[in-house]
């Protein structure tokens, strides 16, 4: 096949160019002959991914995080006339902070069994979600979320799932809120919201904001809701760690749904993200699809 890696060295605070050597040689040694791209500014994979399209590849490799595969996708999506199926296959070798979406996946985060994997050809049909315009594999939100990663952004003294914590406790404690109208097709909401998550996969930033979503049901899994005092919120947040009974969705206030597609309006300017990334300080309306197994990605 034609391959081309795309690498973004920033992911991970840097660390995935560390790892780089590591990842090139297990690459190598699963047999995989690849052309390499090397991001160099925020956003640069947007414009390697489509150029690498453009170019005639087939198969695009993500060398980075969530965010990085959220990039690469958009920049493909440039040569998709969303008529027929995804221009290119994808594989992972998972370099990022979370790889929450690796995770959703069950890959490997091992880079040696990631490159075999890729070798290995094997593919499967995953879902593909839309917010407004852009497009996300693992999961998007406003609100509270993206509050909590532009503080994540300022926090420079602590690297891994520490720099999260203490992120989330600073986000908490500004205590964010908003009045919100939900519409979703089976049902709508009215009323005070301190999040509004979207997911195709159950994790984001290593928290199962969207615990019960499934990337190949062909649904959107959201969540939503209000906690008046800091205090609620704050323990909502060790419930955030639990993938299955006893997750922060069933507490008071809190509500799961899944739906093909959700509108939402806030009386007031938030901070939205798409795949970890923000790509609004201050936005109002959201409107989200799902496009059933619309993207093929290398499993092991």
């Amino acid at each position: 096949m034609k391959l081309k890696v795309l690498l973004n060295p920033f992911a991970n605070r840097w660390n995935a160019q560390k790892r780089w050597p590591q990842a090139e040689a297990a690459l190598k040694s699963a047999g995989i002959d690849f052309e390499l791209s090397v991001s160099e500014h925020p956003d640069h994979l947007i414009d390697l991914a489509a150029d690498a399209v453009q170019a005639g590849y087939t198969t695009l490799v993500i060398a980075g995080g969530d965010g990085s595969i959220g990039e690469v996708v958009n920049g493909a999506a440039r040569h998709w006339d969303r008529k027929g199926g995804f221009p290119v296959t994808l594989g992972i070798m998972p370099m990022g902070s979370a790889n929450d979406f690796v995770f959703a996946l069950g890959l490997p985060l091992d880079l040696q069994a990631a490159a075999q994997g890729i070798a290995g050809g094997k593919v499967k049909a995953v879902d593909l979600g839309q917010c407004n315009e852009r497009l996300f594999l693992n999961n998007s939100g406003i609100c509270l979320e993206p509050y909590v990663t532009t503080r994540h952004e300022r926090i420079h003294w602590l690297k891994g799932m520490s720099r999260y914590l203490v992120a989330a406790v600073w986000a908490i404690m500004d205590k964010p809120e908003w009045q919100g109208d939900l519409v979703w097709d089976g049902g709508e909401y009215k009323g005070k919201l301190s999040l509004a998550s979207v997911g195709n996969g159950r994790r984001t930033g290593g928290f199962f904001m969207t615990p019960h979503a499934d990337p190949f049901d062909g649904k959107l899994t959201f969540v939503y809701g209000y906690r008046r005092t800091r205090g609620q919120i704050l323990r909502l947040l060790p419930l955030t760690m639990k993938p299955g009974k006893g997750s922060f969705v069933e507490a008071e206030g809190m509500h799961e749904q899944q739906a093909s597609w959700v509108k939402i309006h806030l009386d007031g300017p938030a901070p939205a993200h798409v795949d970890g990334e923000i790509f609004s300080t201050g936005i109002q309306d959201l409107e989200y699809c799902i496009q059933p197994g619309r993207l093929q990605i290398l499993l092991s």
